[in-house]
């Protein structure tokens, strides 16, 4: 369970980071740009940003998962069932952030 909130806190933490960077964006388009290449080039480096940050947490809470899975399999092969089970739960939860993040800098791209 501890694992499972480490990964929960990472990709809140991600959450935060790539709204933060759509945030840039909606500021950017917002503010009277020199020219249209200008804003052209700052919503596209918001959504790099955004996908970025965004896959950051994700990775990392995939990571440790898989990792932690391992030690657990290593140290009670028995449990492998249930073990296997709360790690694909997990790694889809943190998966479903890194997917937020994809739409997100999409959104960015083509909608602002």
């Amino acid at each position: 369970m501890k694992i499972v909130r480490r990964s929960m806190v990472s990709a809140g933490m991600t959450g935060a980071l790539f709204l933060l960077a759509a945030g840039v964006a909606a500021a950017q388009t917002a503010a009277a740009a020199d020219n249209e290449s200008t804003a052209a080039s700052m919503k596209f480096l918001a959504a790099a940003i955004a996908m970025g940050l965004g896959s950051l947490g994700p990775a990392l809470g995939i990571g440790m998962l898989g990792g932690k899975a391992m030690e657990a399999l290593g140290r009670n092969p028995e449990a492998a069932g249930a073990i296997q089970t709360n790690m694909i739960l997990a790694v889809a939860f943190a998966e479903a952030i890194g997917i937020y993040a994809l739409v997100v800098a999409i959104l960015i791209g083509f909608v602002f």
